[in-house]
C-alpha cells in the first residue's frame, strides 16, 4: 500500500449496515488497518449492503465494548466530530499512526472519549455529512497530505473496475 504509518477506524454505535459497508470500502481504498465498532445497532441490522470487494476478509471488523485502551501505545487518538474547539481538517496534521474515532450520525462521541483524545478534528461543511462520507474525506485527506511517490499509471490500472479501460490523451 502507498500510505505510511497506520490508520485504524473506530465507529461509535453505527446504525446503518450500508454505511459500515461503505466505511469498509473506504478503509480498503485508503489503507486502513482495522475497523472497530461499539454498540448493538449494527449487529441487529442486515449484512453489508455495499460492494466492499471482499474487504471484510482483508481488514478486520471487530465489535468492542469500549474504545478506551483500544489503540496501540504509539497510536494517537483522534476524534472526528462536530465539536466546539475542533481543528478544521484542512489545517490538521495527521500523526504517523492514528486511531480515528467517529461519532454516530444521530449523536456524538462520548465526552469521556473526547477527553482522552490527542486531537479533535472536524470536516468544515455546510451541514453535516453521513458517517461513510466523513470517513472517506478524512482518509483521503490523510493520504493527500503524505509525502509519497506514486506510480499513477500503475495505481489507476490496479484500482479501476475490469470494465474500465479509458485512456486520456491530453491535447
Amino acid at each position: 500500500m502507498y500510505t505510511t504509518g497506520s490508520a485504524a477506524i473506530a465507529l461509535c454505535n453505527p446504525k446503518s449496515p450500508s454505511n459500515v459497508g461503505a466505511v469498509m470500502r473506504a478503509a480498503g481504498c485508503y489503507g486502513a488497518s482495522a475497523i472497530y465498532y461499539s454498540g448493538t445497532r449494527f449487529e441487529r441490522a442486515a449484512k453489508y449492503h455495499q460492494d466492499t470487494r471482499d474487504i471484510n476478509k482483508q481488514i478486520p471488523l471487530t465489535a468492542v465494548d469500549s474504545f478506551t485502551g483500544l489503540g496501540a501505545p504509539h497510536q494517537k487518538l483522534i476524534c472526528v466530530e462536530l465539536a466546539e474547539g475542533a481543528v478544521p481538517l484542512p489545517d490538521f496534521v495527521h500523526p504517523q499512526d492514528a486511531l480515528y474515532i467517529f461519532g454516530p450520525e444521530d449523536g456524538s462521541i462520548e465526552q469521556s472519549i473526547v477527553d482522552l483524545a490527542d486531537a479533535v478534528v472536524y470536516v468544515p461543511t455546510i451541514g453535516c455529512m453521513n458517517l461513510a462520507a466523513t470517513v472517506n474525506v478524512l482518509l483521503y485527506d490523510r493520504l493527500a497530505k503524505q509525502n509519497r511517490e506514486i506510480d499513477h499509471g500503475k495505481l489507476i490500472k490496479q484500482s479501476r473496475d475490469v470494465n474500465n479501460r479509458l485512456v486520456y490523451k491530453s491535447p
